[in-house]
């Protein structure tokens, strides 16, 4: 009997959002596949999780696939868990489940923690319809990807990372107009989470003089 895939989504930032049933896959499970074996270590002990855990991520992620099928094919239960929030939403496991899939496997995934989700609501943005962009390409793509989205209507979702950000910004108010309404959040479910509102200028006015520091989720009105 063939066994089954978990995507399982961890915290991403208070333990206290990790649901009951995942962490009773997570028990359950005959192996967990982590992006950062360092960063899964404190969350499974916390929860008292002795499981064999294996990394897997963008690096090894195409060549550690066929093993892992192999794995499911014998009838093992394998959980699949990122460093943060639900996995494959910019984080590894894309390919794992298309791997599984192909070969008729079971795949489950749990509901669970994102960062883009708790941003959209509380930007104050339209949410009934939304665009999720993710990271935006560094180099190649990024200036045709930005002109494309010059014209959506609908509510965008963008991360970045701190040391981008203003520059992000800088680039936005360039594209989508320096009235354009906007949300940057922070830390989201951390001690120091915070949600900055208004036109993109003055958020970045904002995060000229404060601290860069965290995970961040931009939301941009639409056209």
């Amino acid at each position: 009997m063939s066994g089954r895939l978990y995507l399982v989504p961890t915290p991403i930032g208070n333990l206290e959002d990790i649901t009951f049933r995942a962490i009773r896959v997570l028990k359950e499970a005959d192996l967990i596949l982590a992006e950062d074996t360092r960063t899964s270590a404190p969350l499974l002990k916390h929860f008292g999780i002795e499981k064999r855990v294996f990394a897997h991520h963008q690096h090894n992620e195409h060549k550690a696939s066929l093993e892992i099928v192999r794995f499911l094919k014998e009838g093992q239960k394998i959980a699949l868990i990122s460093d943060a929030g639900t996995p494959a939403i910019s984080d590894p496991g894309f390919f794992l489940v298309r791997e599984a899939l192909k070969h008729g496997l079971e795949i489950e995934c749990l509901p669970g923690a994102t960062a883009f989700v708790p941003a959209l609501v509380n930007s104050g943005l339209p949410s009934d319809r939304f665009t999720f962009e993710g990271f935006l390409p560094v180099k190649k793509g990024r200036q045709t990807r930005l002109r494309e989205l010059s014209e959506e209507e609908r509510t965008m979702i963008f991360y970045e990372s701190p040391h981008r950000l203003l520059k992000t910004l800088e680039e936005f108010a360039l594209v989508f107009g320096e009235d354009r309404e906007a949300s940057v959040s922070r830390e989201l479910t951390k001690v120091f989470e915070e949600t900055v509102r208004g036109t993109i200028p003055q958020i970045k006015a904002h995060f000229t003089e404060n601290v860069l520091k965290g995970e961040f989720v931009i939301c941009v009105a639409g056209k």
